[in-house]
């Protein structure tokens, strides 16, 4: 009998191509198309949106300013051919998933799984029929869903990420309903589209995972691209003209000044729960931690034979971490000694500036008991960092950040904010799972001009010698 992996998202497909590696026989069911919401209404459209207003708001400068010395005329957007382009990169990467599993020998079922013991699994395929297929092993990979607010839920002017990354026109104003990375990145977007955009989070700050020196040049990117940003602040209903918000602090009676923000579409973005609906979990009577599924260092669920990955399985929820257990479910399946213990796992804010951690933060190390130095370096100092971005002359580049044991170097943490610094998560995610101390990355030859030479430079800051501040 095949293994059944249930999702074919970054998770399942990886999972499935491992296992045709490893030989094993395998079956990819999903409802969806490959590649699950990073790939078709997540990560890769979302960015295909970003880096196209990027480029917009950038052409709108240089018809204003001259911004480079290149003046053009004013630029305009047709939202639906951005959208359409953006829709053939989605559709050729899902074409390419695909093609890989067929390399891999693995078969694709479409169709929308439900469970029936730990061994059999009932699939609804498009003519009503129902396929019954059992398994030697069931993986379940079925990733997570945007979170609903019972007062704003999803339907016409009020969109998830997904609807947002559908939209045909720029709405002349956006209210954004969360703080978070998606909230950030989209309403990031729209701004420089041209929307009025409002954000309303619910906490004091925000990005209130990553520390105020990190989100402190993002708050002031969205200063200066006319984004308001309203925290301590409860969104409440869907009025006809926009969305009323409340303090967080007003009383039982609602008392406290709740005011009408303006809002042609309000964007809901407040967090992700894993995709359980329909599924017939519950028969199973798996081990749940929280509500998530609760696996071990081998992606095992307290049933035998039963694995589960990616969201299902809690935080982090990105998609390299279910890629990753994708990998170790399929070798621990044949027979190999895998595990899925990373030190760190890279975490990425595609705002501009961008924002990337790996491992502890300062705090964070210290709230654990570590006794840690820190270094920083800005960007600012850097010569490929400042011809990137325009705010390297006359604001705050960003910075990159280094934590490190006081006593034996060793790395904890690598945190950057500013243009262009997601690239660098490898090297952080690197130095981090080989154990790297500062001076293995301070004896490391970096290359001039480029911004990742800032993450020498910071490890030498923290070594109290750097050279370029």
């Amino acid at each position: 009998m095949p293994i059944v992996i249930i999702g074919g998202g970054p998770g399942g497909y990886v999972a499935g191509i491992r296992a045709g590696q490893l030989g094993l026989s395998a079956i990819v069911i999903d409802d969806q198309p490959l590649g699950g919401t990073c790939l078709n209404v997540g990560c890769i459209p979302s960015k295909a949106l970003i880096h196209a207003a990027e480029e917009f708001a950038v052409a709108g400068e240089q018809a204003t300013d001259g911004r480079f010395g290149i003046t053009v005329a004013e630029p305009r957007i047709d939202l639906a051919a951005t959208m359409a382009w953006k829709d053939g990169i989605v559709g050729r990467l899902n074409r390419g998933v695909g093609g890989l599993l067929r390399k891999a020998g693995t078969e694709v079922v479409s169709g929308r799984a439900r469970l029936v013991d730990g061994k059999t699994v009932d699939v609804a395929v498009s003519d009503g029929s129902t396929e019954r297929i059992t398994a030697d092993h069931i993986v379940l990979a079925t990733g997570s869903a945007p979170v609903e607010l019972a007062s704003l839920p999803f339907g016409g002017r009020i969109i998830s990420s997904t609807g947002a990354l559908s939209l045909t026109e720029v709405p002349d104003r956006l209210a954004v309903v969360g703080g978070g990375y998606i909230g950030l990145e989209l309403g990031m977007a729209f701004a420089n589209l041209g929307a009025s955009v409002t954000v309303v989070e619910a906490e004091d700050r925000i990005l209130p995972l990553y520390d105020r020196e990190l989100v402190g040049p993002v708050a002031a990117a969205l200063e200066n691209l006319g984004v308001t940003v309203l925290t301590d602040a409860l969104a409440t209903e869907a009025t006809d003209g926009g969305l009323l918000v409340s303090p967080r602090s007003a009383d039982a009676e609602g008392n406290g000044g709740s005011t009408e923000i303006p809002a042609d579409n309000i964007l809901v973005t407040v967090g992700r729960t894993p995709a359980m609906d329909g599924l017939g979990l519950d028969e199973l009577g798996l081990t749940r931690d929280g509500p998530f599924v609760a696996i071990d260092e081998r992606c095992r669920t307290s049933m035998r034979n039963v694995w589960a990955i990616g969201d299902l399985t809690g935080e982090p929820m990105l998609a390299h971490r279910a890629m990753k257990q994708g990998e170790v479910v399929a070798e621990v399946i044949a027979g190999q000694a895998s595990v899925f213990d990373p030190a760190a796992i890279p975490a990425v804010v595609f705002t501009d500036p961008e924002i990337v951690s790996v491992g502890l933060s300062p705090d964070d190390a210290r709230s654990a008991g570590l006794e840690v130095i820190v270094g920083r370096f800005p960007l600012q100092a850097n010569g490929r960092a400042m011809t990137l971005s325009p705010t390297g002359l006359d604001g705050d580049a960003g910075l990159i950040r280094a934590v490190a044991n006081a006593d034996d170097h060793l790395i904890v943490g690598l945190q950057a904010v500013g243009t262009s610094v997601a690239e660098l998560s490898a090297a952080f995610g690197l130095a981090l799972e080989m154990g790297a101390r500062l001076e293995d990355v301070a004896d490391t030859i970096h290359t001039h001009p480029t911004v990742g030479e800032g993450f020498a430079e910071s490890v030498a800051a923290t070594l109290g010698h750097p050279l370029h501040i």
